[in-house]
């Protein structure tokens, strides 16, 4: 009897370590991290978790993600990790929720999977390591994709028909309703406002107008206003031989020494890499967002581009992505060019950012005569900013060209560039929960 019973009791626990096991692999999916067709690294992906268990052998170190140690011919699994979910859609994003119920997914970070981790910023994507799946067949610059996973994220329900998972949605950046689509054979981004005014759609085409006029490379934003809610829509700037790379990939390049301030490492960085032209693009983004009050360009809205194929830097990125200003979130008693107002990337206020700037030579403060009144006709019949808000908005940006001008006619003493006064908190790669 004792006998019987110890044999059944083996019986079950060798059953159950064996069905553990084999939950275990299921679990475990092995992928190939590509650049476009270049494979950088055998990697092991937690189906349950969405994350990098393992990185199985390392291909090709030139083309690891920018940013991404690599210590002794082994790739550093944890920053690996950390860039493979940043790429999912921010937890913090308007009607994330809602769209997972939708789509029964249970996390942004498994949608990753469900696209091959494809975007429309860069090449970099998985291959399953048994498939024979090409970067001409899958990328999303050469091939269409679905808009479903972006419907839904603007809340329109998928009817309970099938839906595709196999969108640059999926990839995403930002804490606003957004998505990709096709128009003419080109790539375009369409992005929401928020709260009671929905003012970013507008900001983005005023910034937009501003950057023109004094000649500052930019991503043109244009405004569409179906059923009644304002979207700016923009081209994408990225093609299939280029690739962002933000401003927090490159800062990850170099430990920062304590004594040394966050400008100041940016631009160590970016020099080490052979990105050209670097201070001069800061100096006009500075300009922009002082004029704007932009409060969250963060490190994750700017950065450079490179080729792709080559490696070779072309230069900083055009100035996207500039909404969150000229007060977008505040009552209109609280707008007026002196109100305080939080500031990124590099110094905690716009009056001590401004004196980074190295040089105003280039700036043509006349151009900007009138942008108060275009910021008017721009909100003109928006069911969301009405006559009272508009009129302290342009008072408020006439202000702040007032103020600039100011600046620039005092020939301030610049800040050394390694000065820590002001600086902001390290940790500002992403801000979407802040604002």
């Amino acid at each position: 009897m004792e006998n019987s019973l110890f044999k059944f009791l083996q019986f079950v626990r060798i059953t159950l370590q064996k069905t553990g096991v084999r939950k275990m692999v299921e679990t475990i999916q092995t992928y190939i991290l590509m650049h476009k067709e270049i494979p950088v690294a055998k990697i092991r992906l937690d189906s349950a978790t969405a994350s990098v268990s393992a990185v199985v052998e390392l291909f090709d170190t030139a083309h690891i993600p920018v940013g991404i140690p690599v210590k002794k011919g082994k790739i550093d699994r944890a920053a690996l990790n950390a860039w493979w979910q940043g790429r999912a859609i921010p937890a913090s994003r308007s009607g994330l929720r809602h769209a997972l119920e939708e789509l029964h997914i249970s996390s942004p970070q498994a949608l990753l999977v469900k696209c091959l981790g494809l975007s429309l910023s860069d090449q970099y994507w998985i291959c399953p390591a048994d498939g024979q799946v090409s970067w001409h067949e899958v990328n999303f610059f050469e091939n269409s994709f679905s808009e479903d996973v972006g419907n839904i994220l603007f809340g329109h329900p998928s009817g309970g028909g099938e839906v595709s998972l196999m969108s640059p949605d999926n990839t995403s950046d930002g804490w606003l309703k957004k998505k990709w689509t096709i128009m003419d054979g080109k790539r375009f981004l369409l992005k929401g406002g928020s709260g009671a005014t929905q003012q970013e759609p507008y900001n983005e085409v005023l910034a937009s107008r501003i950057m023109e006029q004094l000649h500052i490379p930019h991503v043109p934003y244009t405004l569409a206003v179906p059923e009644d809610y304002p979207y700016s829509v923009c081209e994408d700037f990225i093609d299939p031989d280029t690739e962002l790379v933000t401003a927090w990939h490159i800062y990850q390049t170099q430990p920062k020494p304590n004594h040394v301030s966050v400008y100041q490492h940016y631009l160590n960085c970016c020099e080490a890499l052979g990105i050209p032209g670097v201070r001069d693009s800061l100096d006009r983004m500075l300009v922009l967002d002082y004029l704007i009050v932009n409060e969250d360009r963060h490190l994750n809205n700017f950065g450079a581009v490179r080729n792709a194929n080559t490696l070779e830097w072309t230069g900083c990125a055009p100035i996207y992505d500039s909404g969150t200003s000229l007060w977008f979130d505040k009552p209109w008693t609280m707008i007026s060019a002196g109100a305080k107002a939080a500031s990124k990337p590099f110094k905690t206020t716009h009056d001590e950012q401004i004196k980074l700037v190295s040089s105003f030579d280039w700036l043509d403060i006349d151009a900007l005569a009138g942008i108060d009144e275009e910021l008017r006709e721009l909100v003109k019949g928006s069911l969301f900013i009405d006559t009272t808000r508009a009129d302290a908005l342009c008072a408020a940006l006439r202000g702040r060209v007032e103020r600039l001008a100011q600046v620039v006619g005092e020939g301030r003493n610049l800040y050394p560039i390694d000065d820590r006064t002001a600086d902001v908190a390290e940790d500002v790669a992403y801000s979407g929960e802040e604002t």
